[in-house]
C-alpha cells in the first residue's frame, strides 16, 4: 500500500510540474540588494526545481548570467539609472552591449534590456531627459551589432506616472511627463516593444485601509468596481490599473502596445503604519495572483491580451533601503525556506502559447484511469 501512495504522490507530482509548463504563468524578479544571498549557482538549482523560466534581473551581473548557461531560463537584464547621462552618447551604449551583454548571448537567453527604472515621476528631476535619448542609443546599438530583433529596449515604469487611475476607461498620464512618454510610446510602436509597469495594490491598501477593501486588493470574494463609462466590472484592483495604463496609452493615440506587469507582489512584514503586510496577506495576494494568470485571461477592457507578470520578488533583500516592508517581498528567504507556503512548483511555471488544455488533461484522464484501476484491483 506504502508504494502506491508513494506512486501516486509521484504521479500527481509530476502531473502538476507538467501542467505548469504550459501553462500561461509568471515570471521573478530576482533582486540582490543584500549581503546573504545564495550563490548565483544556488538560485540557478533553485528555479530549475520550481519550473521558473522567466528571470528579471535589475543589472547585467556576469555571475548570474554565467550560472544560468545552457539552461532554458529567459532573462530581462537591466541598465541601471546611473549609466542614463552617459548612455546618450551611442558609442558608450556599444561597449555597454558589446560587455555586459555580447559575452553571454551564445549560451544564456537574454531577450531584454530595461533602460532604468521607474525613471518618470522618482526623485531626480534631471533623468527624465535622458531616458528616451539612453533607449534609443540603446537600440542603435544593438541594431549595429545585428542584435535588435533578439534584444528588444523597453523602461518600466512606477504608477506615478498616472494622473488618473480611476474610472479604467479614464486612465491619463500626468501631463508634466507627456512630454517624456510621447517619444517613449513611439519608439514601442516602431519597435514593437512591450510597455513595462510596476503595480502594487497594496500601496493602495495600506495608504487607505478604511476605504480600500481587502478583498479588492487580494482577488477575494467581494461585489467589486463598476467603471460607470464602459460598465465593466472590475473585482481586483490590479486588472483595474492595468487598464487605466491601456487607457492613458491609446489617449495618446498609440494603440496596440503591450503593456506587461515588470512587478507586482506584496510584503509579508511591515511597520506599524504599514497596514496589510503581513504573512498571511501576501500568501494570499500571490496565490490567487498566480492563479488568475493561469487562466489565461485578460482585463474586462481588454479581454484577448493575456496578462503577463513578474512577482516581486524572489529573496527577501535585508540592504535595502526604507520602511520594513522593502525588505520583506520575497516568496522565499535568503536560506531558501519559503516565507509562506504558495505551492511554488504548480503556480510558478513559465509563459508559453501552447496547447496546455490538452496536454493538461491527458495527464489528469492518465492519474484518474490509474486511480481507478488501482481501486479495482
Amino acid at each position: 500500500m506504502a508504494t502506491i501512495v508513494h506512486t501516486l504522490l509521484l504521479i500527481l507530482t509530476l502531473t502538476g510540474l507538467f501542467v505548469g509548463t504550459y501553462t500561461l504563468g509568471v515570471g521573478i524578479n530576482y533582486g540582490q540588494i543584500a549581503n546573504n544571498l545564495p550563490p548565483p549557482s544556488h538560485v540557478s538549482t533553485l528555479l530549475k526545481s520550481l519550473n521558473i523560466s522567466r528571470v528579471k534581473l535589475y543589472d547585467a551581473d556576469p555571475k548570474v548570467l554565467g550560472s544560468f548557461a545552457n539552461s532554458d531560463v529567459e532573462f530581462i537584464i537591466g541598465l541601471g539609472n546611473e549609466y542614463l547621462p552617459r548612455m546618450q552618447d551611442p558609442q558608450e551604449a556599444q561597449i555597454w552591449i558589446q560587455q555586459k551583454l555580447q559575452p553571454y548571448l551564445s549560451q544564456t537567453k537574454i531577450t531584454c534590456i530595461t533602460v532604468g527604472n521607474e525613471i518618470l515621476g522618482g526623485q531626480d528631476s534631471q533623468l527624465p531627459q535622458y531616458l528616451f535619448p539612453a533607449m534609443k542609443a540603446m537600440y542603435q546599438a544593438l541594431f549595429n551589432l545585428g542584435l535588435h530583433k533578439q534584444v528588444y529596449i523597453t523602461t518600466a515604469h512606477s504608477l506615478q506616472i498616472l494622473a488618473t487611475s480611476f474610472p479604467p476607461s479614464q486612465g491619463a498620464f500626468r501631463e508634466d511627463l507627456v512630454q517624456f512618454l510621447q517619444p517613449i510610446l513611439a519608439f514601442h510602436a516602431e519597435t514593437n516593444s512591450p510597455f513595462l509597469i510596476n503595480v502594487y495594490p497594496y500601496f493602495a491598501y495600506k495608504n487607505d485601509p478604511n476605504n480600500v477593501p481587502l478583498e479588492y486588493v487580494l482577488f477575494e470574494p467581494n461585489s467589486g468596481a463598476v467603471d460607470p463609462n464602459t460598465n465593466l466590472n472590475y473585482d481586483n484592483m490590479l486588472y483595474a490599473q492595468i487598464d487605466a495604463v491601456y487607457s492613458a496609452i491609446r489617449a495618446l493615440n498609440y494603440g496596440g502596445i503591450r503593456v506587461q506587469i515588470s512587478e507586482t507582489g506584496w510584503p509579508s512584514k511591515g511597520d506599524e503604519n504599514e497596514f496589510g503586510a503581513t504573512v498571511q496577506n501576501a500568501g494570499i495576494y500571490h496565490k490567487n495572483l498566480i492563479q488568475r494568470m493561469q487562466k489565461r485571461e485578460g482585463t474586462p477592457a481588454n479581454p484577448s491580451q493575456p496578462i503577463d507578470i513578474y512577482v516581486f520578488a524572489l529573496f527577501n533583500e535585508n540592504m535595502k533601503p526604507g520602511p520594513t516592508s522593502e525588505r520583506n517581498y520575497g516568496l522565499y528567504y535568503p536560506d531558501g525556506t519559503p516565507v509562506y507556503n504558495l505551492g511554488v512548483k504548480t503556480y510558478l511555471p513559465r509563459m508559453q502559447f501552447s496547447a496546455s488544455g490538452k496536454n493538461g488533461s491527458s495527464a489528469f484522464l492518465l492519474l484518474f484511469l490509474l486511480i481507478g484501476f488501482l481501486i479495482i484491483a
